[in-house]
């Protein structure tokens, strides 16, 4: 389930692909019209890369996935990793979307080479990338050295797990001592949905490193049951008063 938050309320939408373009229609860059889209946050990135490739191939159109940090190899035939130009191209023939990287330990791949990654962003192909790692937690603080976002993204979305609210921080939060610093917490604390709102609308949190040139979403996800939507609703009441009014609330639960 995806819902678009508008005047108040969890309003339901057909996709996440169509509800990115109508919040970042006013903040994409004019000569930018492909969409260069980096993920970061917690509880739920890869969930979201997933279902962004696959509407945009059931809509017709090829998608590259990338990573900038690392993310996991599922072993499945459109993860590729020897990614020259010329492969990644015979794969988006054969597959329509491609998630390319190079080996990494610990079963996971790292991002393109540089000279690669400047040369799909001239296909018209959108990219989707990986831009943090919050080690599978559905909270995260960035460190001094992340997320690392491409200076040609247009759209950033910035993830949170619902499930992180009424939980110690220590348990459910990534690098939760920056969070106590932030939030003027400590190891007792659980997480309030006042929290996630201060987080995802500061710039020590999900719009670290988030140009002006690009449109910023917060994606609400694991919306799984009516307490969690609740919470959902009153984070994006507050996101709106801190002047961040694009939010998206997901449930990908079976």
């Amino acid at each position: 389930m995806i819902w678009n938050y508008k005047e108040g309320t969890l309003c339901g939408a057909e996709t996440l692909k169509e509800t990115l373009e109508d919040t970042a229609s006013k903040t994409i860059r004019a000569e930018q019209s492909v969409p260069v889209i980096s993920v970061v946050g917690a509880g739920g990135k890869t969930t979201v890369l997933h279902r962004l490739a696959e509407e945009y191939t059931r809509a017709g159109r090829k998608v590259i996935v990338t990573t900038t940090t690392h993310i996991v190899n599922e072993g499945k035939g459109y993860f590729l990793l020897d990614p020259s130009v010329e492969k990644i191209g015979e794969y988006l023939e054969k597959f329509r979307q491609v998630w390319a990287g190079t080996p990494a330990p610990g079963g996971k791949i790292k991002g393109l080479a540089v000279p690669v990654f400047k040369e799909i962003l001239k296909w018209g192909v959108p990219v989707l990338i990986e831009a943090d790692g919050a080690r599978r937690m559905p909270l995260k603080v960035p460190a001094a050295h992340e997320p690392v976002i491409p200076e040609e993204t247009t759209h950033v979305l910035s993830v949170y797990g619902l499930d992180a609210v009424g939980k110690p921080f220590k348990e459910v939060c990534f690098r939760s001592e920056l969070a106590y610093l932030i939030l003027n917490k400590n190891d007792t604390d659980t997480v309030t949905a006042e929290d996630i709102a201060f987080l995802a609308a500061s710039e020590l949190g999900g719009q670290k490193q988030c140009s002006k040139r690009a449109a910023y979403t917060v994606i609400l996800n694991k919306a799984d049951d009516p307490v969690r939507r609740e919470y959902a609703l009153d984070i994006c009441r507050m996101l709106v008063a801190k002047g961040v009014p694009d939010v998206i609330v997901t449930s990908f639960a079976v």
